[in-house]
This record gives structure tokens, C-alpha cells and sequence, in this order.
């Protein structure tokens, strides 16, 4: 009896320390994500489809964006993405990481980001479209589309 007792509590412990474990590395992530402003990011890509919906349905009620706009939380897409820095990085990847963007090359990367993902954004979408067009014009001129 007493047996199957110290194993239950060996088992219990380590399942504890385990949990524990992955609580200080969730921390960890969620400190490394908020020094690099990833929660705003978020935000801010929101706001950028936001602007080209408001471009694109000029007739939307702008009180429909504002609502929108409250909706969108950073912590949200926080708790999203820590799952998948958990699978990819150690929790001594993240310290790493951590004291990297402390420093100053660190700090400069994370207030250029944002503009870095917003014009590679633009860039994206005029690439994607230079594609589109160029594959439409090949099926067409190998008859797979009829010309219009």
C-alpha cells in the first residue's frame, strides 16, 4: 500500500514540477512578447485591414469600425501565439531572447518592426498581384483563358 502511495507522490511531483515548469516558460514568453511589442503589432495589422476596408466599403457606418476596434485585444493574440513560441523555443531560447532585444540592436529592431512588417506588407501585396496578373496573361495566351 505504501508503495503505490510513493509512487502516486513521485508521479504527483513531477507532474507539478512539470506544470510549473511550463508556467515559468510561459511567463518567460509572455515577457519577450510584450518587450517586442508583439500584441500591438497585432493591432496595428488589424488597423491596416481596417483602412482598406474603409477604402474599399466607403459606405460601411464608421460606428461599425469603432465597434470592430474594440474588440481587438493584444492579450488575445498573445495568448495565441505563446503556445507556438513554447514549441519552438526552451525556455533558455527565450532568456536568450530576452536579453538580446535588451540590448541596444535588440531595441532597434523592435521600434522598426513595425514599419519593417507594414512596408513588406505593401510590397507583398503588389507582388501577389504582379503574380496574379502574370499567370492570368500566361493562361490566356495558352488558350486555358478566354481573353475579355
Amino acid at each position: 500500500m505504501s508503495r503505490v502511495f510513493a509512487v502516486t507522490l513521485c508521479l504527483s511531483i513531477l507532474t507539478f514540477s512539470a506544470v510549473a515548469q511550463d508556467s515559468v516558460k510561459e511567463n518567460h514568453i509572455r515577457e519577450l512578447m510584450n518587450m517586442m511589442g508583439s500584441g500591438q503589432l497585432g493591432v496595428q495589422i488589424f488597423n491596416s485591414l481596417t483602412d482598406s476596408y474603409k477604402k474599399t466599403l466607403p459606405d460601411v457606418d464608421p460606428q461599425f469600425w469603432d465597434d470592430m476596434s474594440k474588440e481587438i485585444k493584444a492579450e488575445n493574440l498573445i495568448n495565441m501565439v505563446v503556445p507556438i513560441y513554447a514549441k519552438y523555443f526552451t525556455d533558455e531560447d527565450i532568456i536568450a531572447l530576452t536579453a538580446f532585444y535588451k540590448t541596444p540592436i535588440g531595441q532597434k529592431v523592435i521600434k522598426t518592426m513595425p514599419l519593417i512588417v507594414t512596408e513588406s506588407m505593401q510590397i507583398g501585396q503588389e507582388w501577389g498581384k504582379q503574380l496574379s496578373d502574370k499567370i492570368i496573361q500566361r493562361l490566356k495566351e495558352k488558350g486555358y483563358l478566354k481573353s475579355t
